[in-house]
């Protein structure tokens, strides 16, 4: 999830990429067409933009990694990294106690 507000539902999202992509041959260029329907929605151009990108992405007609397979990619990251951290617990938990027992059996 992103640190930020969305301040457009997913609807309104879907919605104005796929005015982009139908009313591309109605433009000069497709920059043409997302800086009109921008301005028309309320959001800038620039995002409106990335959001074309990443709709190209995950359908496949532009090359990148989907949405899904991003997220999925971040958790097994994030457990990955919780591991690594649990892990390296255990190990100093397990050399603190071996230490503990050497000490009482030397006394």
């Amino acid at each position: 999830m992103s640190k930020t507000t969305n301040k457009f539902s997913p609807e309104v999202r879907e919605r104005a990429v796929r005015l982009v992509l139908d009313s591309e041959g109605q433009h000069a260029s497709r920059w043409q067409a997302v800086m009109s329907i921008a301005a028309k929605i309320g959001c800038t151009p620039q995002t409106l933009n990335e959001w074309v990108r990443k709709a190209e992405v995950d359908s496949g007609r532009r090359a990148g990694i989907p949405i899904e397979m991003a997220e999925k990619m971040k958790a097994l990251e994030r457990e990955n990294r919780e591991l690594r951290q649990a892990n390296e617990i255990l190990r100093k938990a397990s050399a603190y106690f071996a230490m503990a027992e050497l000490d009482r059996r030397s006394k």
